[in-house]
């Protein structure tokens, strides 16, 4: 009903007050725009007195003026006003102010570096162990990779409060995190591995977690010295190279002593409509269906995956991600605090259900994607994934892990900092400044490295040729 209009509640405001038997209350709301506050009337039937507090259930159902816009962040009842689960303006902006803070950046960024390096150092020293007990070498680095690794999904799952549900069936669930699992995951999003990362890490298997990487990332200082130090596979993308050294690496993770999930993108290159175009012209080459949100998976990678860890590995887990109201999630987001709402539909297939034979595995794999591309179909349709939603319980020992660090390194770097600045030397300041740019540009770099307009040319027009799976 329009505000124009008139209704059984505009007789509550005339001289002779409310009908027999009703009661009228004032309250006031303040609405999500802060533009000011708002009187509303609420009327209720008049119940008889009672001795005592009456249940807030017991109370009769009452009857709102009809007002425009969405709902407020303080609710009103009878008894006044009362406030609701959502902060106040004041403190929401506040607290998203301090975290959109360059100087909060920097600090994870110095922390992040700093204890980096010095773990990449260990790690160095822990080479020495190999050749005397290669499983308890294995160990150490896994705790290793955990104090580094960790330092990032505590940034999604603690500063930025992330939410991923995982839609499931409930009987597979008890499942997860016992047993060694390739998970195969869609490459669309940004953070998509971040989120990769926090699966392992509800289910405590992050430390010992692979992913089937380019080559390049290798080279990249502490992430990518870490994952060399955990064994994990690297790739050329070159099927001729690749087919000796994949099968070497993947073979001699069926004796690691810990649990892990082995996470691999099939398609190879982050999503983008560029790609898909490309993608989907392959498809039709080779009378494959179409796909509509995923490109073409690379069949080869996983097949020599499943052929080298079979009886090793107990499952594969086919996980499609998406996130609530067409979010678009970056990492310069989650470094920002923004929160996202992420839904993860997680399918446990046994490994004996995949065939041993390359050829049927590569059909299996084309029609998995095809059966992924009706997921997400129905949720940008409904809004939501099959089965049911579960969250599992966040874990402290990321944010555990980032405080001792940051206790262990801030304190003499601001000692430091302290005396450089104390001292007055005008060389000593330009060098402050300088280290602070270097820094600054690391920062940048490092968020580049993640973003999907500055993806590889993998799977472009220039790469068409190179797509002969």
């Amino acid at each position: 009903m329009g505000w124009g209009e008139t209704s059984a509640e505009d007789h509550f405001f005339s001289p002779k007050g409310p009908p027999h038997g009703w009661s009228l209350a004032l309250s006031f709301q303040c609405w999500p725009n802060y533009s000011g506050y708002k009187l509303v009337a609420t009327a209720a039937p008049a119940a008889p007195p009672r001795a005592g507090r009456v249940r807030a259930s017991a109370l009769p159902a009452r009857r709102r003026l009809p007002s425009p816009g969405p709902s407020p962040l303080w609710k009103s009842s009878t008894a006044g006003i009362h406030c609701g689960k959502q902060k106040q303006p004041g403190t929401m902006d506040i607290v998203g102010l301090l975290k959109s803070q360059f100087l909060c950046h920097l600090v994870f960024c110095y922390v992040f570096i700093a204890s980096g390096l010095i773990i990449n150092t260990v790690q160095l020293f822990t080479l020495l162990l190999w050749p005397v007990n290669k499983q308890l070498f294995r160990k150490i680095n896994c705790r290793l990779s955990y104090c580094i690794s960790s330092q990032l999904v505590m940034l999604l799952e603690w500063w930025s409060g992330t939410e991923c549900v995982i839609h499931t069936d409930p009987r597979a669930y008890p499942k997860y995190g016992k047993e060694n699992a390739i998970v195969v995951l869609n490459h669309k999003f940004e953070i998509d591995f971040l989120c990769g990362w926090s699966l392992a890490e509800r289910f405590g298997v992050l430390g010992g977690s692979k992913v089937l990487a380019k080559k390049e990332l290798a080279y990249v200082p502490i992430i990518g010295w870490m994952w060399y130090f955990t064994e994990m596979v690297f790739c050329t993308r070159k099927w001729e190279q690749d087919r000796k050294t994949v099968s070497q690496s993947l073979l001699r993770l069926r004796d690691y002593p810990e649990k892990y999930f082995f996470l691999i993108h099939c398609e190879g290159t982050r999503f983008t409509e560029k790609k898909h175009q490309i993608s989907m012209q392959v498809a039709q080459a080779k009378g494959l269906p179409s796909l509509k949100y995923h490109l073409l998976p690379r069949t080869k990678g996983f097949t020599i995956t499943v052929r080298s860890l079979r009886n090793v590995v107990s499952a594969v887990y086919d996980c499609t991600l998406n996130f609530r109201n067409n979010e678009n999630p970056t990492l310069l987001g989650v470094l920002n605090g923004k929160k996202y709402h992420a839904d993860l539909y997680v399918r446990r297939i046994p490994l004996e259900e995949v065939p041993e034979d390359e050829d049927r595995c590569s059909t299996w794999l084309h029609k998995l994607y095809q059966e992924k591309d009706a997921f997400q179909e129905e949720y940008y349709r409904t809004g939501t994934f099959p089965e049911t939603p579960l969250v599992p319980p966040r874990r402290p020992w990321t944010l555990v892990n980032w405080l001792v660090w940051a206790s262990l390194l801030l304190y003499p770097f601001l000692r430091f900092l302290s005396n450089m600045i104390s001292s007055g030397s005008s060389l000593t300041l330009a060098s402050f400044v300088l280290v602070f740019f270097v820094a600054s540009m690391g920062v940048r770099w490092m968020i580049g490295v993640t973003e999907i307009d500055k993806g590889s040319a993998y799977g472009n027009a220039d790469s068409k040729q190179k797509q002969n799976d």
